[in-house]
């Protein structure tokens, strides 16, 4: 019996002091991030039959087991996941947000000065210090431009620099992991299945760790090994083995990082940006689809279509020598990207045709084969909307048209298309020296000093068509009193008249033409207007400008512009353009923040119900010292009990 009861205080003895360890490991691990709270789950011993029943042999130490929910820790890695790509697609898009909305040396401010600079020309076009100030503050506005346009590619820089950091530490995690799955396997095979639980924290705050770079999905196979997987089911661990991840240059677009995942058979392949989610870096590439690049081409739109409407407008009038006005400022070119992986050899040329018309959107030329004709099919990639399918070129949508340059294309080829994406970095100011600036316009009116009646001929307003045409001489008009016809148009050219309602009526090169107050009479590109009531053989000259010194007709019509709806097919002034970016970018980046601040107390939450699990509590483990410890003095006095008995009996022999 006392044998027995040596043994029984033993085993109990024994169950104390590995309580008593893992109470211990616990305590020292209460800040160890990843850490599971252990338990020594105690099992009784085997009882032993006697005449009186059965009688227990004590306690035992069936395993050392871990406080852990799988379900909860891959909800804890979603979430930190969810909050990770938030942050970092919030870190970023405040970026934007603070550059676009400087009022005091923003782009909007100084387009203001640009423009009423220009009015100021309008008002003393004589002045050179006027004129000068309209170089200088266009060169200030197109600089500002390029310093936009600098520091978004600056952003796309950095992002690039951010995923190949990223996917250098993936596959760190991703090779530890696999070496951890080995490293459980076999230890749990020589401890005859015991759990490695220290290990296997580790590996799980490999996952959390992971997951806060990208999202991922863990498979537990039946012998403990995780499989993990990402983007779209893509095998980034399997049991010991650990795949590679790359960071390439796009096939689409060589400025832009791209992922890249070499299989486990050596094949690389890479992955589309949306196929990546979760994480800083899902968050990386979801800023800059979603903002960085759709803000580029915007501020790039915005800087090709004042471009467009400035130069247009400029060459219709006449510089101070008398000579057409040229293009004010450069004009960037739409850019045409071959895929990397094309077969055939087939450049695209982009141009420009209708700035009103552009988006801020980039697209996508995919070539097929349809029934032996290569067929190129276009699509707007901001919104996935199809532009149409075509079997030859021009090719022309949202005011850019394709055409083919050198080479032949081949089925399976694909192309990107990036309308606006240069416009902000090539715009400059190509007028530089003041008495170039064309402020003046082309034609001057003038009604004759003998003339009896009211008639008088305003001003002349020409349109784009002019600069081709010019007039070949002065233009002299007489007015008919029997017929009520003005005579003396050009033989060469037709003549439509526009009434106040809209109506328009075409008279013959030289025919006669029906005079009514207010109508606009176009010819040549010319079009004027006469008020009052001319009297029998008045006359009204219409000539062309050889010196515009005190005409500043022209530059009125370059500052009206800025009121102008010369956007999104005529819908939007340039301001209006401009705000709607600005506003666009706020608002998505108050909403990230929204979603953040909310995403973050939900993440907390699940890390609380974890914790509560998982986590070491002190006063908990504290209690436990004490328990056990009474446990140990407790079976220890069993022992010295069983050895008094045992001397006893051999005393009595004795």
């Amino acid at each position: 019996m006392s044998g027995s009861l040596f043994y029984t205080g033993l085993s109990g003895l024994g169950v104390a002091r590995t309580a008593l360890m893992t109470t211990a490991h616990n305590t020292a691990n209460v800040y160890t991030a990843g850490y599971s709270r252990q338990v020594a789950e105690i099992a009784t011993g085997s009882a032993i039959s006697s005449g009186s029943g059965f009688i227990g042999s004590g306690a035992n130490v069936s395993t050392i087991s871990r406080s852990y929910d799988r379900y909860l820790t891959a909800q804890l890695s979603s979430a930190q996941s969810a909050s990770a790509a938030l942050a970092a697609n919030s870190t970023q898009i405040n970026r934007i947000d603070t550059l676009l909305a400087d009022k005091t040396s923003g782009i909007a401010p100084l387009m203001q000065s640009f423009f009423t600079s220009v009015q100021g020309v309008a008002n003393t076009p004589a002045d050179p210090a006027a004129r000068q100030q309209m170089i200088s503050s266009a060169q200030a506005l197109a600089s500002k431009f390029r310093a936009t346009d600098q520091y978004l590619s600056d952003l796309n820089s950095s992002v690039n620099d951010q995923i190949v950091g990223s996917v250098d530490q993936i596959n760190t995690y991703a090779s530890k992991i696999a070496g951890l799955n080995q490293q459980i396997s076999q230890i749990s095979a020589m401890a005859g299945g015991q759990p490695p639980n220290d290990l296997l924290d580790q590996r799980d705050q490999l996952v959390s760790q992971l997951s806060q770079i990208v999202d991922v999905k863990v498979l537990q196979q039946d012998n403990g090994k995780y499989n993990v997987f990402i983007a779209t089911g893509q095998s980034l661990v399997v049991g010991d083995y650990a795949a590679s991840m790359a960071a390439v240059n796009s096939a689409a677009d060589p400025t832009r990082k791209a992922i890249a995942l070499q299989g486990f058979a050596g094949n690389t392949a890479e992955l589309p940006d949306g196929a990546i989610t979760g994480g800083s870096l899902g968050g990386l590439l979801s800023f800059r689809s979603d903002t960085l690049i759709p803000t580029q081409n915007a501020i790039g739109r915005l800087a090709m279509s004042v471009s467009d409407a400035v130069n247009a407008q400029h060459k219709l009038g006449v510089d101070l020598n008398g000579a057409l006005g040229k293009d004010f400022f450069t004009q960037s070119v739409p850019g045409a990207i071959s895929n990397a992986n094309n077969a055939g050899n087939l450049e695209l040329d982009a141009t420009l045709t209708n700035a009103s018309q552009l988006t801020a959107s980039d697209y996508s030329v995919s070539v097929t084969d349809v029934a032996g004709t290569l067929t190129y099919t276009v699509t707007r990639l901001s919104d996935k909307t199809s532009m149409g399918s075509f079997t030859t070129f021009p090719i022309s949508f949202d005011g850019v048209s394709l055409s083919a340059g050198t080479g032949t294309a081949q089925a399976g080829d694909s192309f990107l298309i990036q309308p606006t994406r240069t416009g902000a970095r090539d715009l400059d100011v190509l007028t530089r020296d003041p008495a170039k600036v064309a402020a003046a316009s082309p034609i001057v009116t003038g009604n004759t000093a003998g003339n009896k009646g009211s008639g008088a001929l305003g001003a002349a307003t020409v349109n784009a068509g002019y600069p081709a045409t010019p007039l070949a001489g002065t233009v002299t008009l007489s007015f008919d009193a029997t017929t009520g016809n003005l005579t003396g148009f050009p033989a060469t050219s037709a003549v439509t008249v526009t009434l106040a309602n809209g109506s328009t009526t075409t008279y013959a090169a030289g025919a006669p033409v029906p005079y009514t107050a207010g109508a606009k009479m176009s010819f040549d590109g010319v079009t004027v207007s006469m008020t009052g009531a001319p009297s029998q053989g008045d006359t009204f000259t219409i000539g062309k400008n050889t010196g515009g010194v005190s005409d500043g007709s022209n530059a009125l019509l370059l500052g009206a512009l800025q009121r102008k709806t010369t956007m999104a097919n005529g819908t939007a002034t340039f301001n209006g353009a401009y705000s709607q970016i600005v506003s666009e970018v706020g608002n998505r980046a108050m909403a990230i923040k929204v979603a953040a601040t909310t995403q973050d107390s939900v993440t907390s939450q699940i890390k609380a119900s974890q914790q509560a699990i998982s986590g070491v509590n002190q006063d908990e483990e504290t209690a436990n010292l004490l328990m056990f410890q009474q446990m140990y003095q407790a079976n220890a006095k069993v022992i010295q009990t069983a050895s008094t008995i045992f001397d006893a009996i051999l005393g009595i022999r004795g």
